[in-house]
């Protein structure tokens, strides 16, 4: 287990992702349980990540399903291709078989088009990672069809009968914690819960993503976006900013914060007027003098 545990770490750093032992055990355990892999934190701290390294450690391929208000189960199932049913029904025009025949053809796998979770269950050489994102923007019916989803990985279409997967696929689920998940859906998962990381990790984390970064912007960078965490924003930044408002200061070609830098660059890393307003130019002095103490 430590040599498929630390081939896993391996795996996240080559693609600049700096993950820990704990990380690595849980992709570890969903791959060898075969079970769905829960994966709860902030925006934009790397758990969809997390979903691409599965595939790459199993050489499979990555299905992703985004979740939103309003998913329901035939798109993320399957839809008929209907203008192509319309045409091929127009061109049987004059056919003389009897009319069932006719609509076996018009309702078979060659009109089908697969969205992602009946892509995942029909693969037919490999299992492949199916990463079901952000699920708690869908609402609980949808949460309610993908439970018995995940429980069988069997679907029925009328038309078409019951189809069974021939090879379980992997199943992560990411959420930003919009909404509480069922009890229902937690126990038939593993559970990884990923926080925002200290000041070495994200220094480290910057640092992979942007080789040749200056480290006293790295650093000064990391520091101000930490501090902007504990101002009780509507949106603090996660990670993901962090590394957009370190590549933007790199294009401008800084070494260092300034003020006026800041200021012009902002919008890298608050993404609401309100956040804005509530760092204000007091506050942002502070933290900047703070940052460039080095404290």
């Amino acid at each position: 287990m430590h040599e498929a545990v630390q081939e896993i770490l391996t795996k996240l750093e080559e693609r600049g992702y700096i993950g820990d032992r704990s990380i690595a055990t849980a992709i570890h355990l969903a791959i060898r349980l075969e079970k769905p892999l829960l994966i709860e934190g902030h925006a934009g701290v790397g758990k969809t990540e997390i979903a691409r390294v599965m595939a790459d450690v199993l050489g499979t391929d990555l299905i992703r399903l985004q979740c939103y208000e309003g998913l329901d189960a035939a798109a993320a199932l399957y839809e008929w291709n209907y203008p192509r049913q319309l045409l091929r029904i127009r061109m049987q025009e004059g056919d003389r078989r009897d009319a069932a025949e006719r609509e076996a053809e018009i309702f078979s796998p060659e009109f089908l088009l697969k969205r992602p979770l009946l892509d995942a269950i029909t693969r037919e050489d490999r299992a492949p990672v199916l990463l079901i994102d952000e699920v708690d923007r869908a609402d609980e019916e949808f949460e309610a069809f993908l439970l018995e989803v995940l429980s069988d990985f069997q679907v029925t279409i009328p038309e078409l009968g019951t189809i069974r997967a021939r090879h379980r696929p992997f199943v992560v689920l990411t959420s930003n914690r919009v909404r509480e998940l069922s009890e229902a859906l937690r126990r038939r998962c593993l559970y990884l819960w990923i926080g925002y990381p200290d000041f070495a990790k994200e220094t480290r984390i910057v640092e992979a993503r942007l080789p040749g970064i200056n480290r006293r912007l790295a650093e000064q960078v990391v520091r101000f976006i930490q501090q902007l965490r504990t101002l009780g924003l509507n949106k603090p930044p996660g990670v993901a900013e962090t590394l957009d408002w370190a590549r933007a200061l790199v294009a401008l070609h800084r070494d260092e914060l300034d003020e006026e830098t800041v200021e012009a660059t902002l919008g890298c890393v608050l993404k609401h007027v309100e956040d804005v307003e509530r760092l204000g130019r007091g506050e942002l002095q502070r933290i900047l003098a703070t940052v460039r103490g080095g404290r």
